[in-house]
């Protein structure tokens, strides 16, 4: 186990901070951060801290809280563009994470946390692939990265690589294995989920299984769902259900299900949805890359769903920045309705609350306020309106400071734990050589 090192005391001086507060409050003042939650929000001009760090001219907000991203494809960046999600998978993906090691899962996994930490985002919910968890868990304990992560779970494809095939009783044994070493580490900081990849590639055996044991180990369920025609189809073809209605009768369906996309979902199965309080992953330029739609967001938002966001992965993104993500969740909102259907601040709020609630930590991250851990990011921007500012003016490169459990992760640009030019050349090493064990080219 990696020793974690003791948070310092810290004081953000003189920021604008958007706290993301249930009143939406922007305070201009100081953030005091002590044992690694934050201690008070306003003025204080008598505190005292180890380390000070002036916010003046910047933007303090929480950090970003990605819902939907597999850190295990950083490296597949450029080898699987212009395809359609099912093609995509049987002829890039899945060949891909067969071919995957320990050493090139950790290259995958801190490459993504250290561009994830450098461009605001705070917090993931990552699905991996079938084998070697560990060495992901392994790779972003020392990062400071906060996660929930799930082993990928496929029991019933003909189409899946050997390698990625399970025995369900293997699957569901390895996940829970998995969940019992690695949930609670680092002083709560990383954590587990179960993640079955989605209905075309598991069995029905193993969905109810998996929403079983949900509800034995609380523990999130992290999956695919309704996110092509085509994928939808082939459910329909060979369940006679619509996808949602059918892991609605696995019972999947709950508070802690997690569907990533849900592009293609009718008005009954939003309902349904709503009803049952499952959570929906918005990845906008990964929908948007594979040719896959546009969500209905406003719609399920409507109907009182959680909507967070996610970038999904480096192989159908190709980058992993949440401003974005932000960005196209509003303005491709608005081309389906109207300028202002999904705001900027309705944006921000999805980056940051939704995405705490959606995993279940909205006690503890996702807002600036006093009792909260200290997982915020100082941003370089400069507008009338700050979530404008944010929003539609910002990049991830405009991140000065990124802070998680009161740790300093990034400071004025530069990371603090690593050498992000040590980590890209690995990585890049390491794509190279999974890829030869591909047989891609």
């Amino acid at each position: 186990m990696v020793p974690q090192p003791q948070s310092p005391s810290l004081i953000v001086r003189g920021a604008t901070i958007l706290t993301m507060n249930d009143a939406f409050d922007v305070i201009e003042g100081d953030v005091v951060i002590r044992g690694g939650r934050i201690e008070s929000v306003g003025k204080s001009s008598d505190a005292k801290a180890d380390h000070i760090i002036d916010g003046r001219g910047s933007y303090l907000l929480p950090g970003f809280i990605q819902t939907h991203i597999h850190l295990c494809q950083t490296l597949f960046r450029g080898y699987a563009d212009d395809l359609a999600l099912l093609d995509w998978l049987k002829t890039r993906i899945w060949p891909m994470e067969a071919a995957h090691t320990p050493k090139s899962l950790a290259a995958a996994a801190q490459q993504a946390a250290s561009e994830l930490l450098r461009s605001g985002t705070t917090t993931v919910l990552t699905m991996e692939t079938v084998h070697d968890t560990d060495a992901v868990f392994e790779a972003l304990e020392p990062m400071g990265l906060r996660a929930v992560v799930g082993k990928c779970m496929m029991d019933a494809d003909s189409a899946v690589p050997s390698r990625l095939m399970e025995e369900t009783a293997r699957s569901i044994d390895e996940s829970v294995a998995i969940a019992k070493r690695w949930h609670g580490r680092a002083d709560g900081r990383l954590r587990a989920a179960f993640a079955p990849r989605f209905a075309v590639s598991c069995s029905r055996e193993l969905l109810e299984a998996v929403g079983r044991l949900a509800i034995e180990h609380q523990l999130l369920i992290h999956t695919h769902a309704s996110e092509n025609r085509d994928e939808i189809a082939l459910i329909r073809s060979r369940t006679g259900k619509k996808n949602i209605d059918y892991l609605a009768d696995t019972g999947l369906t709950s508070p802690q299900l997690c569907l990533a996309h849900c592009v293609w979902v009718d008005d009954d199965e939003q309902s349904l949805m709503a009803e049952r309080g499952v959570k929906v992953l918005h990845c906008p330029g990964s929908n948007l890359k594979l040719g896959s739609g546009l969500a209905p967001v406003v719609e399920m938002r409507a109907k009182g769903i959680s909507v967070s966001l996610g970038a999904d992965g480096a192989a159908c993104n190709n980058h992993l920045d949440m401003f974005e993500e932000m960005r196209l969740a509003a303005v491709l909102q608005s081309v389906r309705h109207k300028p202002g259907a999904l705001t900027a601040r309705d944006v921000v709020w999805m980056a940051t609350r939704e995405g705490a609630r959606a995993l279940g930590l909205d006690h503890d991250i996702g807002s600036i306020e006093p009792g909260k851990k200290a997982d915020l990011i100082l941003v370089d921007a400069h507008g009338a309106d700050p979530y404008s500012a944010v929003v539609y003016a910002s990049r991830g490169t405009d991140v000065r400071t990124t802070i998680v459990d009161g740790q300093v992760l990034i400071d004025d640009f530069q990371p603090t734990r690593w050498d992000f030019n040590e980590i890209s050349a690995v990585a890049r090493s390491e794509a190279k050589a999974l890829a030869a064990r591909a047989n891609l080219f």
